[in-house]
């Protein structure tokens, strides 16, 4: 999760989330949200393209988020995370699992089936990436849920 971070205009792509499966457990999204605080005008309207990417192996430079259960009876999750990445993830052998926009000033609620869940394991990094530079400087605030199978 991260709260009213700034995406810069200049900045190009980034890594709004970053996943690194622990050995032998595989994780896999289950649901997105991103939500806008600046763009609330007419004039503000834009949309964007994001993605959701696996198979680069170097991370990128974001900001190490530890994950929290919703449960708390549940213990620690043994995969990492990063947010909101100027730099995204690098190296290896991206696929991309979904390719999508969404409307910046409605936001992104992505709930994935069960069957349609985009997963990850070992090696490969799992990231949200935002493909799309925006036209001005953005507060976005977004929450991923996770699996840790």
């Amino acid at each position: 999760m991260f709260q009213a971070q700034t995406i810069a205009a200049a900045s190009g792509d980034y890594d709004l989330f970053e996943l690194d499966a622990a050995a032998g457990k595989p994780v896999e999204i289950v649901a997105v949200k991103l939500g806008n605080k600046s763009e609330t005008g007419d004039a503000g309207e834009e949309m964007l393209e994001y993605a959701i990417v696996r198979g680069n192996t170097t991370t990128g430079n974001g900001t190490a988020t530890t994950p929290r259960p919703l449960d708390p009876s549940d213990g620690a999750a043994s995969f990492t995370a990063k947010t909101v990445s100027s730099t995204p993830a690098s190296a290896g052998t991206a696929v991309t699992l979904v390719a999508d926009t969404f409307n910046i000033r409605a936001g992104l609620p992505e709930i994935y089936p069960e069957l349609m869940r985009p997963k990850t394991a070992e090696a490969d990094l799992l990231c949200v990436r935002l493909i799309t530079a925006v036209a001005d400087d953005v507060t976005l605030s977004g929450t991923l849920w996770v699996r840790e199978l």
